[in-house]
């Protein structure tokens, strides 16, 4: 998937039953997490303090920390520890990567090679972890790994505490393993959804009659054949594929029987909701995620994100790094993933703006006592251009961005559209800035764009010194013509 996803996809798999840790610790970790749903706040904060201290141990075996972390860091002083500790961008991650893994017999260059195989997608690196990539939505991209205990506690929570508006269907199929479900997203590499997707298949592949993986670079009209024809249940997809979908539901090009549509990776806002909802009549759940820590925040029957807060510690802070007091905004969000301890991410700058709200002095109307938040994340537009036809033809930003880095190697840049019929790329300071490199990225887009049927486009390439970050605090890739140009219904 392109961009740090914000992206994990919601996969509620079970895939605790696949590849990863023994039988026993998958049952034990499982039970813990479908007791402290169920937990108080004091129940969830000893959790947490308890798995931070293990964190913290842990991750004095990656040379990053091995001088910063104390010696031993009981679960009562955990915190005042982890407080301590200077927060970590994915700059600093990738430009000193072998500081950041516990295990020596991890290199960049070997797991660079990994990743260059899109065929071995869901396959362990070194036989042990598993690996992908996220875009580089700040600039920078980064490379990932979780170890087996990692993917159990993330299996776990997915399965465990997605919230189904069918509940008396997984009575019956707790495993989703009667559902028609299509995944809608990139295919291509190493990306977080399509790993776990390919990780379960390997481990159950008669699944794969059920479950499928469409691309969503392929031309819209080839999509909706292929949704036809396979006639899904549950559609999985980034909310603006689900409204680009839900168009083609309403103008009766797309003909499903949805039961259920789950979005995440980018921002899904009230508007695009209730139109997918309408569009497909079924219920949509969200979920909040990231390459760093797969299932952040699940959404409940009341329609509200609630934080792992068991297994992941956010940190809003201001532009300083200074903590944000609950209910107001953070300028930015640093991320501790208490599960994965091969590639300890402590105080991660994941870069999203988000609300926390203490489950004490804002409780939800579902009774769960885990935190909830509000999240702008990741804001890019769907570009309507115009197509051979008086309809206009969208091109989703997620498919933009994916073809701007797999085909042209170009991850820090801003697409803005500047007319019905004209694309501007501008690349950042860490992009290469050649004339090769600008005929590569003129190239692959007007390829894309031909392919979805707008081959006129006029595409203009400049360089700046300084992209500009958005309201998000994340720079917007793709950016569409103000208000004033056409817009489609569904946005």
């Amino acid at each position: 998937m392109a961009g740090p996803f914000p992206s994990s996809f919601p996969t509620p798999f079970a895939t605790s039953l696949a590849q990863g840790a023994p039988a026993l610790e998958r049952a034990t970790a499982a039970l813990d997490i479908a007791a402290a749903v169920r937990s108080d706040a004091a129940g969830i904060a000893a959790r947490q303090a308890r798995r931070l201290a293990q964190l913290l141990a842990a991750a004095r075996r990656a040379p990053r920390y091995a001088a910063l972390v104390p010696a031993a860091a009981a679960a009562s002083t955990a915190a005042r520890s982890l407080a301590a500790l200077p927060p970590c961008t994915k700059r600093q991650l990738m430009h000193d990567f072998a500081a950041s893994v516990a295990d020596p017999a991890v290199t960049l260059s070997s797991l660079r090679e990994f990743i260059a195989q899109p065929g071995r997608a869901g396959q362990p690196y070194l036989g042990r972890y598993w690996a992908w990539e996220s875009s580089g939505s700040t600039g920078e991209p980064g490379l990932y790994l979780h170890d087996a205990e990692a993917m159990t506690i993330y299996d776990a929570l997915e399965a465990t505490r997605r919230s189904s508006p069918r509940p008396w269907s997984r009575w019956f199929d707790p495993l989703y393993l009667g559902e028609r479900l299509a995944f809608v997203g990139a295919t291509g590499g190493h990306f977080a959804s399509h790993v776990s997707l390919q990780r379960l298949r390997l481990a159950w592949p008669a699944l794969t009659a059920n479950w499928r993986s469409l691309s969503i670079l392929q031309p819209l009209p080839d999509l909706v054949a292929a949704l036809n024809a396979m006639q899904p249940t549950i559609l999985a997809t980034y909310p603006t594929a689900a409204a680009m979908l839900a168009e083609e539901a309403q103008a009766g090009r797309l003909r499903l029987r949805l039961e259920e549509v789950w979005t995440g990776g980018e921002t899904l806002g009230d508007s695009a909701r209730a139109c997918v909802e309408q569009a497909f009549g079924c219920a949509l759940r969200n979920s909040y995620g990231a390459s760093e820590f797969l299932p952040i925040a699940w959404e409940c029957g009341a329609g509200r994100l609630h934080v792992n807060a068991d297994w992941v510690i956010l940190e809003p802070v201001d532009a300083q790094g200074r903590a944000v007091p609950p209910g107001r905004q953070s300028h930015t969000t640093l991320l501790t993933n208490l599960a994965n301890h091969v590639q300890p991410l402590v105080r991660f700058d994941i870069g999203d703006r988000i609300v926390l709200h203490d489950a004490a002095t804002a409780a939800c109307a579902c009774g769960c006592a885990l935190p909830v938040v509000q999240v702008q994340g990741r804001r890019d537009d769907t570009l309507v251009v115009r197509g051979k036809g008086s309809e206009g033809v969208p091109l989703l930003p997620l498919a933009l961005t994916t073809v701007l880095e797999d085909e042209a190697g170009a991850f820090d840049f801003q697409l803005q559209q500047t007319a019905p019929d004209a694309l501007r790329l501008v690349l950042g300071p860490n992009a290469a800035r050649g004339e090769r490199a600008r005929q590569r990225c003129r190239r692959a887009l007007a390829d894309f764009a031909a392919r979805q049927g707008a081959d006129a486009l006029r595409i203009s390439v400049a360089a700046m010194p300084a992209l500009p970050l958005g309201r998000t605090g994340k720079l917007q890739r793709v950016v569409a013509l103000p208000p004033a140009a056409p817009r489609r219904r569904c946005r």
